[in-house]
C-alpha cells in the first residue's frame, strides 16, 4: 500500500515556511531568468533536430536509418523537455511568447499536443500523487495504490499482477500514446487554440508520414518508426518515472511546502544527469519552484534541503537506478491484492 502523509494536528505557523525558504531562494538570485542557458540550449536541440532529419534524407533507403531513428529519439526527448520548461514559463515569462514557442517545440515539433500536456502537467503539479486528483497516478493500465488494485477491473487488474515487470517495455509504447491523447484531446472543444494545435499537429503526422515512408521501403519505415517511437516513449519514461513514483500519496492539511517535497523525490547525479533529464532530476525544487531556470535547480537544492531539516521535513534523493528500482518495488507491492485473488 502507499503511505498516506497527512500534518497531525493544525498546521500552526506553516503557512510561513514556504515564505521563509523563498525569501532565502530569491536572495541567491536564483528566481530570475537564464536567457542566455536557453538561448544555447534550444539552439543545439534545434540543430540536432534540423541535422538528425537531413542526415535521415541524405542517407536515404539504408539500414543505416535505424541508427538516425535512435538519435531523433532522443532529440524527440530533448525537444518534449525544452516543451516542458516553456510551459512552466521557465524561458519566456509572456504567456504569450511561451505558448507560441511551445505550440511549435510540442505540436509541430514532435506530434504533442501542448495545450493537452500542460492542462495534465498543471493538475499534477497542484496535487502530485494524489489519487483522485493527479492524473499521473489515475488507475488506466497501471495501478498506483493496493485500493487501486482492489477495485480495478478488466485490463488494469489482469496487468496490475506483473505491472513491475511490464513498466519499462510498456514504456516503449508511451511516445504512440502522446500522439494518440493529443488527437483525443483535440477532439474535444476546450483546448485553447484548437483549431491552431490541429493544424500543426496535422502537419507534424503528415509530414512525418510522408518523409519516413516515402525515403523507406515499407519494412524498413515500420521498423524505423518502431525504433523511433519506441526510444523515444522510453527516454520520456525514464525522465519521468524516478520523481514520484512509489512517493506518499498527500493526506489533509498539508500545506504547499509539504504537500510537494514529501511526494517528490531528487535523483542524485552530476551535470550530465542534468542535461539528460533537463534538470528534472531536482524535482523537489522544480515542484516548489516550477517556473524556475532549469540550471538554477541545482544552486536551490542545498538551500531547500538544509531548511527542510531546519523545519524537520524529511527530504528524500536516490540514484538514477536505485529510484527506479523503488519504482519497481512499489509497483510490484501495490498489485500484491490481485495477486493473491
Amino acid at each position: 500500500m502507499m503511505e498516506t502523509i497527512a500534518a497531525e494536528g493544525p498546521p500552526v505557523g506553516r503557512g510561513s515556511d514556504f515564505a521563509r525558504l523563498s525569501e532565502r531562494v530569491r536572495a541567491a538570485g536564483l528566481l530570475g531568468g537564464r536567457a542566455r542557458y536557453y538561448a544555447c540550449r534550444i539552439g543545439l536541440v534545434a540543430a540536432a533536430y534540423v541535422g538528425a532529419w537531413a542526415v535521415f534524407v541524405l542517407l536515404g533507403d539504408s539500414w543505416y536509418q535505424m541508427i538516425v531513428a535512435f538519435a531523433l529519439a532522443v532529440v524527440f526527448a530533448q525537444v518534449a523537455l525544452v516543451a516542458h520548461d516553456l510551459a512552466h514559463r521557465q524561458v519566456f515569462k509572456s504567456r504569450r511568447r511561451a505558448e507560441i514557442a511551445g505550440l511549435i517545440a510540442g505540436n509541430l515539433g514532435i506530434g504533442m499536443s501542448y495545450g493537452w500536456w500542460m492542462d495534465k502537467h498543471t493538475r499534477h503539479h497542484a496535487n502530485p500523487n494524489h489519487p483522485d486528483d493527479d492524473p499521473d497516478v489515475a488507475p488506466d493500465i497501471l495501478v498506483w495504490s493496493t485500493e487501486q488494485a482492489r477495485a480495478s477491473r478488466g485490463i488494469p487488474r489482469f496487468m496490475g499482477r506483473i505491472q513491475a515487470y511490464l513498466f519499462f517495455p510498456l514504456l516503449l509504447l508511451e511516445g504512440i500514446n502522446l500522439h494518440v491523447a493529443s488527437v483525443r484531446a483535440l477532439r474535444r472543444r476546450r483546448i485553447r487554440h484548437r483549431g491552431t494545435e490541429l493544424v500543426l499537429l496535422a502537419t507534424h503526422l503528415l509530414a512525418y508520414s510522408a518523409l519516413v515512408f516515402g525515403t523507406l521501403p515499407i519494412g524498413k519505415a515500420l521498423l524505423f518508426v518502431a525504433i523511433h517511437q519506441g526510444v523515444f516513449g522510453l527516454y520520456l519514461g525514464c525522465t519521468f518515472a524516478p520523481n514520484h513514483k512509489g512517493m506518499p500519496m498527500p493526506g489533509e492539511n498539508l500545506d504547499f511546502l509539504r504537500k510537494q517535497v514529501l511526494t517528490s523525490r531528487d535523483v542524485t547525479g552530476g551535470r550530465i544527469v542534468d542535461v539528460v533529464l533537463g534538470g528534472l532530476n531536482h524535482q523537489i525544487e522544480h515542484h516548489l519552484f516550477p517556473s524556475m531556470a532549469a540550471p538554477n535547480l541545482r544552486r536551490a537544492k542545498p538551500i531547500v534541503r538544509d531548511f527542510c531539516a531546519e523545519i524537520g521535513v524529511p527530504y528524500r534523493e536516490a540514484g538514477l537506478v536505485s529510484s527506479y528500482k523503488m519504482a519497481l518495488k512499489h509497483l510490484h507491492r501495490v498489485g500484491a491484492p490481485l495477486r493473491k485473488g
